[in-house]
């Protein structure tokens, strides 16, 4: 790939980025200036960036924890370092990057240490508006009011600076427009099944809610070998796209009559199924999902992400009496680092099947309608070009 211009390291930069406002409307492409990396920081070049319901979620937002207006939307993109800030050994300028919400310090706190866990204790996730280290924003407008970040990523600007505990190096042959889908949904689905759950070759996967992350858990049950994969979604007409992604069986709970789900659900498998993945942020699906799950070895896997203090209940005897495990997979238990150029390497290889998750591709200036073609449900994952390094690319 093109370097970026050395003569602009330790300069601001003035680009285009599209600035919401506020909530719920058009974003706006303006000129920007992006202040220069700090210490552990990057200033990186956007070569693309792909919409995921989380951006259409906080655009919406209008309140705490994460309505902060004006900002910078984007969580899922990759791009070139143009500079690097003090104390920054592990980046160059040119290497390929993809920017991660969720951190990964490498080594410098127990939890990345270990293999058990991919929540980094010295720079915790948290939904602020300015940089992990020092809650300051690197964005301003012309007139120098500040534009806040957005999941430490901010990627729909031309220039973004992100903090080296929230970017991984990737190889720079792989196509951009495949690794930048690799940031959050399609990894985190994949990972949980892949990682968290530990799919078997031959075992039976249910699947609550067929979105994109659950389309993705499904993708990454057939990279497992699962033997049969039960999509559960009130949408019929999502079944046929979900055949393309492995799913085998479909189930809409508004057909179950008098039965619940998890009965039905465990009918249909002989006691349950070996795993189950909540991907709709329901409490009462998580409740069906686990009691979906077979006795003694089931495991039920929380993707989806619920409202701001609702809760799931579940009965104390049957935890303790069923064995099932209930767990959470932020990221898909993924450790961004380690995992996200494995993904990348196993499309590559041809193993993993990104392809089908991109169904349109538009210029930067067109970003609103990826918008509204999300919002209106009509793509799993549209790929914003800011920059082609190749203009062959297609």
């Amino acid at each position: 790939m093109e370097s970026p211009n050395p003569s602009t390291a330790g300069k601001p930069i003035r680009c285009k980025a599209a600035v919401c406002r506020k909530a719920g409307e058009p974003l706006a492409i303006e000129e920007i200036n992006v202040d220069p990396p700090r210490s552990r920081e990057a200033r990186i070049r956007v070569i693309c960036t792909s919409i995921c319901n989380t951006d259409v979620s906080f655009w919406r937002m209008t309140s705490s924890p994460g309505g902060f207006f004006p900002r910078i939307l984007g969580h899922e993109a990759v791009g070139v370092v143009e500079s690097v800030g003090e104390g920054v050994t592990e980046l160059k300028t040119g290497d390929t990057v993809v920017p991660v919400f969720l951190p990964d310090c490498g080594r410098e706190c127990a939890d990345c240490r270990s293999e058990n866990s991919n929540l980094c204790s010295k720079l915790p996730f948290k939904l602020s508006p300015g940089m992990p280290r020092d809650g300051t924003s690197r964005f301003a407008d012309l007139r120098g009011n500040v534009i806040h970040n957005f999941l430490s990523v901010s990627g729909f600007s031309e220039y973004t600076v992100v903090d080296v505990a929230h970017l991984t190096k990737v190889d720079s042959s792989a196509p951009p427009e495949r690794a930048c889908l690799l940031n959050c949904g399609i990894a985190a689905g994949v990972g949980a099944a892949w990682r968290k759950a530990n799919v078997q070759k031959g075992s039976t996967v249910a699947i609550f809610g067929l979105g994109s992350i659950g389309l993705a858990v499904a993708e990454g049950a057939r990279l497992c070998g699962a033997g049969r994969v039960i999509g559960i979604d009130t949408y019929p007409e999502k079944l046929e796209m979900a055949k393309q992604f492995g799913v085998t069986e479909f189930v809409n709970p508004v057909d179950c009559g008098d039965n619940s789900l998890s009965q039905v659900i465990n009918e249909m498998t002989g006691g349950g199924a070996d795993s189950c993945f909540e991907c709709a942020g329901s409490p009462s699906l998580m409740e069906q999902a686990y009691a979906s799950c077979r006795k003694g070895w089931g495991k039920t896997i929380v993707l989806g992400v619920g409202g701001e203090g609702s809760e799931m209940k579940l009965q104390c005897m049957d935890v303790l009496q069923s064995g099932r495990t209930l767990t959470g997979a932020l990221f898909g238990g993924l450790k961004p680092k380690t995992h996200i150029p494995i993904l990348l390497q196993r499309y590559m290889a041809k193993e993993l099947e990104l392809d089908k998750f991109v169904t349109h591709e538009m210029e930067f200036e067109d970003i609103n309608k990826a918008f509204d073609l999300l919002v209106e449900g009509k793509c799993l994952r549209c790929v914003i070009w800011l920059y082609r390094p190749d203009q062959s690319v297609a």
